[in-house]
């Protein structure tokens, strides 16, 4: 590479001011003079493409990338910028070199790298990369986030505690040993200890948007939301396009507000400043959806998605919106962005559902198939199966579905501390509802309507009662295990005897309060356990209140409809296969219906 006159340089500073400030198109008239005059000029080139891409001129982008890196092979930042674009547009085959060879000098190459592994149940792989990075205690929150995630998925969070514990107390005055111990000990639902960590970083002046989110994180999981909301604004303060910021943010506001235009108003804020960023619209068009604005979340992504250079991630985006309106839309989109993205998995799940939607049954399995071979204990992706199936008239519906057998409901025995059922309900429903009279509005991204839900991990509580409720739930786990048995279906083939719990959490309904159908894409065993309900319900004729099963979440030609329905009673468990579509029957009474539900996975070995 020829050697670039101070000039050039004083002018590569102005592009990077231009950049902070959003204004892509004043950077890249600069940038295009100085290629031109400089055709080899890697850095330049780099900058260049990002501007482009940040333009929407994808395969522009790409040309210029590949012009750097061919101008100066070992530039690590031209190689993870290529890669990235790569990876983002479904091409791993091509990306991950690129990263492998960038991760050895450049960190954000190492983080693209350690995500991407950890989204696709690669943990190993990602511990290689971050693992010696993390060491030495400077990583980023976000490459810790990443390491620890990878210690988790392989059954060792323990050792990421013990790890950053130990960091922690070789640099005592370090605040970021400090944070990274924090996100250790929230991964561990160790959360009083993460917040007073937090709280201890940022006394040491390290007030970063990173530890602000990482304190809220702790603080939602400890019910302080007022103190969570204001860690988030604090963030979000120091960096308006933190998106999992925004999500949190607009969760809390729901919960205390149920009002959407003030739920999404710190993203408004952001858009003003950093207007068409394709990112926060995403971001609004999921919270839009969330709170039920289908047709909003779609609208707001509309006019982006009409570019011909509109992305496969904002295409899907505008697509699972679509999808539960309008399946005709939404496959439009999928194939538009499955056509940009051949590799991608998001684009052919929405695919093979929207698919479904518009009756062509066939062609989703076809889709379905693909995607299971990759993924094959993904329950979402099950479920898509099973709906094909059963459009299709396919007899294996019939056997992974069959509810008579496979949903199995149990009366649970009183914990050994109480008299009886009732007392052991009446003290459970005490500690539950001190969970939820913190918030008044349902969870965003979540399937319940008209209701709250608990936001911390049940499973990992401290309180007694709600320990006892989930010892006392081994014993009808294991007879459900037992009944099952082993087989080659989904639901049997994982079954070793044994399990581990993968989150629990409560529910309250309030009246007209329902549960939409969804599955549990991460789960293997999913539940739903009775503490309180309205008087009646247990004996009443007709099925409001109950739990339904077989329809699915998204519209479907012909239409399909709940097979089987099983009456809530109080003290009884229902366990079944996570890739069930389920859903509750909406209900009318003065009181509530408060539940429990965990799933659980098979357990980890080693």
């Amino acid at each position: 590479m020829s050697t670039v006159p101070p000039t050039v340089i004083d002018t590569m500073r102005q592009v990077g001011a231009l950049l902070q400030t959003g204004d892509f198109r004043g950077a890249h008239e600069r940038l295009q003079t100085i290629v031109e005059q400089h055709p080899d000029y890697a850095e330049a080139l780099r900058l260049l493409g990002g501007v482009r891409l940040a333009m929407g001129d994808k395969d522009g982008a790409e040309t210029l990338l590949r012009r750097a890196v061919a101008a100066d092979p070992g530039w690590a930042p031209s190689l993870a910028t290529l890669g990235e674009l790569l990876l983002n547009s479904g091409r791993q085959a091509e990306a991950l070199p690129l990263l492998q060879r960038a991760a050895q000098r450049l960190p954000h190459a190492a983080l693209l790298l350690a995500r991407h592994y950890n989204d696709h149940q690669r943990p190993t792989e990602a511990l290689a990369i971050v693992a010696p990075l993390c060491s030495a205690g400077q990583a980023s929150a976000d490459l810790v986030t990443q390491h620890i995630a990878a210690l988790a998925a392989l059954g060792r969070l323990g050792e990421a505690v013990t790890f950053y514990r130990k960091l922690a107390e070789a640099s005592p005055n370090n605040p970021a040993t400090a944070h990274a111990l924090a996100i250790a000990l929230a991964a561990a639902s160790q959360h009083a200890e993460a917040e007073r960590t937090t709280q201890h970083a940022l006394a040491q002046g390290h007030k970063s948007a990173a530890v602000y989110f990482t304190h809220a994180n702790s603080l939602i999981a400890l019910s302080d939301f007022e103190r969570a909301e204001a860690s988030l604004r604090e963030c979000l303060r120091q960096e308006p396009r933190h998106i999992d910021a925004h999500n949190h943010l607009a969760r809390l506001v729901w919960m205390r507000t149920g009002d959407s235009a003030q739920t999404t108003a710190a993203l408004d804020q952001s858009l003003q400043i950093f207007q068409g960023d394709e990112a926060l619209l995403a971001a609004k068009a999921a919270i839009l959806q969330g709170v039920g604005d289908v047709r909003g979340a779609y609208t707001c992504l509309a006019t982006l998605t009409s570019r011909a250079q509109a992305t496969p991630a904002l295409l899907v985006r505008a697509g699972l919106a679509a999808l539960e309106f309008d399946p005709a839309t939404a496959l439009t989109l999928a194939e538009r962005a499955t056509q940009l993205s051949p590799a991608a998995t998001a684009p052919r799940n929405l695919l093979a559902a929207a698919l479904l939607g518009v009756g062509d049954a066939r062609r989703a399995l076809e889709h379905c198939e693909a995607l299971l071979s990759a993924a094959p204990d993904d329950q979402y992706l099950i479920a898509l199966q099973t709906t094909a199936w059963r459009l299709l008239g396919d007899a294996r519906y019939d056997t992974w579905c069959d509810y008579t057998q496979l949903v199995r409901p149990y009366l649970l025995q009183a914990p050994s501390s109480w008299p009886d059922l009732a007392s052991f309900l009446t003290d459970l429903k005490r500690s539950l509802e001190r969970l939820h009279q913190t918030h008044d509005h349902p969870l965003l991204f979540q399937s319940l309507r008209h209701g709250t839900e608990t936001t911390g991990d049940l499973t990992r509580e401290q309180d007694p009662v709600i320990q006892a409720l989930f010892q006392a739930f081994d014993t009808p786990i294991r007879d459900y295990l037992a009944y099952i048995g082993e087989g080659i279906d989904p639901l049997r083939r994982r079954n070793r005897g044994n399990y581990q719990y993968n989150g629990g959490w409560s529910v309250r309904l309030r009246s007209s309060g329902y549960h939409a159908n969804h599955v549990h894409p991460r789960g293997w065993i999913s539940s739903a356990f009775y503490v309180d309900l309205p008087d009646g319900m247990t004996h009443a004729t007709s099925q409001d209140g109950c739990l339904a099963f077989g329809e699915p979440s998204m519209a479907t030609t012909p239409a399909l409809h709940a097979q089987h329905v099983v009456r809530p009673e109080p003290g009884r468990l229902v366990l079944f296969p996570s890739y069930v579509w389920h859903g509750t029957v909406p209900f009318h009474s003065e009181q509530t219906r408060l539940t429990v539900a965990f799933d659980v996975v098979p357990e980890r070995q080693g």
